[in-house]
């Protein structure tokens, strides 16, 4: 028998999540500020601010899990429209009985040194880190309470498609299918994990219905890391495309660029990500919930295909 799923936000991740489920039958609703067609069949749509906890509990009411997908993209407001809506989901998911299922970043960790895997600690040492560090402690602290269920599943930087200038592979992708040079952020032959995100919405959708699974963090199933040229050199190769010059943007030159640059300043605090190695341990989620990543060669391709 199909239950109802409410999916926050309708990017990536809230697509392919809605796929899924409603690829197993499922009834599933995306809800948004416009209220905008995922283009999904058998899909349900309807406009809503996430922020109003009465208007999303009255949408969820019934429903087996609220996923938040939500992706407010602009770091600067960050710190203004992450806790009302945060605050809102964990009042609908306690109000109605839903699983509540976060998609979640490698922000709170902060700075690290070795793979990161769920015992690794928050300690992010920027506000967006801390934000998001917050933000899950108030879900699982609400969690042990017995106030409601909760999961959060953390990914590393997306690939796939639909990711466009929120994917450091996918915001260069459209110039260097062109032939051009292009620009990536730090040390560009470093290894680092790349995230599909529709293992990012398989993962998400997995966690949820575990009831065991709940409670804590997962990491997200990803494929072996890579440097970003060659990320990018295997992306463009997937489409016929030849090698482009790949040029640094220094951290320092980045948070030069952050003294007049509001957004610059918020991606300079995040430069410890591209000045060493960058890697998860996913070997717990591969165990508890049987997901491989995607294959890499299919990852490139449906990237490629994303943009073209």
């Amino acid at each position: 028998m199909s239950q109802h799923h409410v999916v926050i936000g309708a990017g990536p991740v809230g697509r392919h999540v809605a796929a899924v489920l409603a690829g197993r039958g499922e009834r599933v609703t995306v809800a948004t500020r416009s209220g905008r067609d995922t283009g999904l069949e058998a899909v349900g749509h309807v406009a809503l601010d996430a922020s109003d906890p009465d208007a999303l509990t009255r949408v969820s009411e019934g429903a087996a899990a609220l996923y938040n997908c939500a992706n407010p993209g602009d770091y600067t407001q960050w710190e203004a429209t992450w806790p009302p809506l945060a605050a809102s989901l964990l009042t609908a998911a306690e109000r109605t009985g839903a699983v509540y299922a976060i998609t979640g970043n490698l922000y709170p960790y902060g700075p690290v040194e070795g793979p990161m895997h769920p015992g690794t600690p928050d300690a992010a040492t920027d506000h967006k880190g801390i934000l998001r560090a917050r933000l899950w402690a108030d879900a699982r602290s609400a969690h042990e309470a017995g106030r409601l269920r909760a999961v959060e599943v953390r990914a590393s930087d997306y690939v796939g498609p639909g990711i466009g200038e929120n994917g450091h592979v996918t915001r260069v992708l459209p110039a260097a299918l062109r032939g051009k040079a292009v620009t990536m952020i730090g040390r560009t032959d470093l290894p680092h994990t790349f995230t599909d995100v529709l293992d990012v919405a398989r993962t998400l959708v997995a966690a949820a219905d575990d009831e065991t699974a709940h409670g804590r963090t997962w990491m997200v199933p990803s494929n072996p890391p890579r440097s970003q040229q060659q990320a990018l050199t295997e992306v463009l190769a997937s489409a016929g495309k030849p090698p482009v010059t790949v040029r640094r943007l220094p951290a320092g030159a980045l948070r030069a660029l952050g003294l007049v640059s509001p957004m610059m300043r918020e991606m300079a605090q995040m430069a410890y990500q591209w000045t060493a190695p960058y890697v998860i341990d996913d070997s717990e989620s591969r165990a508890r919930f049987g997901i491989e990543p995607t294959p890499w060669d299919e990852v490139c391709r449906r990237t490629a295909e994303g943009v073209a």
